[in-house]
């Protein structure tokens, strides 16, 4: 059983879908839309599902803003299927998603597929300070999970910040598509690889200096990706 918190606006899905995760013993609290304090409803619940098509204030800000400040799981319900706002949800901080419409069996799955991985996460015992990786004037913390261009910290989303994680843990190796997919979305997540060279493309944006003449994060035609050889990270 979860606590979940429901954003969305079409009354008759929410009913359906609060009425088919209560069966499934599942608590639920419901918004209609996001134009108010969600500071308490999100500290209450254990996992966010969220609409994207909200009135006002839409589902991307606040799956940013949420991403930003907390660490439940988000799951974003979506009517919208193409690549493009599949991607940008993730980007914005989500943590999977679903189209419309969805049953609530499916649903439940999801929601326990998150769960399991945060705790997972939440399980990994610290034993000592993980390293600070350099890449010429990059560096990734790991403690921090920041990324810092001489010493300015980056405004990277949660996911490229993975992405980093694993270049820097992999330095000088070739990573494949399903590779990295494997490693940032992980096994529970249910969409494809293709939205690696997406996230690839707006990472380059903001750790190149050139992005159109990438010199750390490179393509390795047929293959995937790599950090530049010679410039890999070095662990202080």
């Amino acid at each position: 059983m979860a606590k979940v918190l429901l954003i969305e606006d079409d009354t008759s899905v929410a009913q359906a879908l609060m009425l088919g995760l209560r069966r499934l013993d599942h608590e639920v609290e419901h918004l209609p839309d996001g134009n108010r304090d969600l500071l308490e409803p999100v500290r209450r619940n254990e996992i966010l599902v969220l609409d994207l098509g909200l009135p006002g204030r839409d589902g991307f800000d606040i799956c940013r803003t949420v991403a930003a400040q907390h660490e439940l799981p988000i799951l974003v319900l979506t009517a919208r299927s193409d690549d493009i706002d599949v991607v940008a949800s993730l980007e914005a901080g989500a943590d999977d998603y679903v189209t419309k419409p969805v049953s609530p069996r499916v649903l439940d799955a999801r929601i326990k597929a998150l769960l399991r991985r945060a705790a997972r996460a939440g399980e990994e015992p610290v034993t000592q300070p993980r390293a600070v990786s350099r890449i010429g004037d990059l560096e990734v913390d790991e403690d921090t999970m920041e990324v810092r261009r001489s010493g300015a910290v980056l405004d990277l989303t949660p996911t490229e910040l993975r992405m980093m994680v694993v270049f820097a843990r992999n330095a000088n190796r070739v990573l494949s598509r399903d590779e990295l997919f494997e490693r940032v979305w992980g096994s529970d997540f249910r969409g494809d690889s293709r939205v690696v060279d997406t996230t690839m493309q707006r990472l380059r944006a903001k750790v190149e200096a050139d992005p159109r003449n990438p010199s750390c994060l490179l393509t390795v035609r047929g293959f995937g990706y790599r950090l530049s050889p010679g410039r890999g990270p070095q662990p202080t």
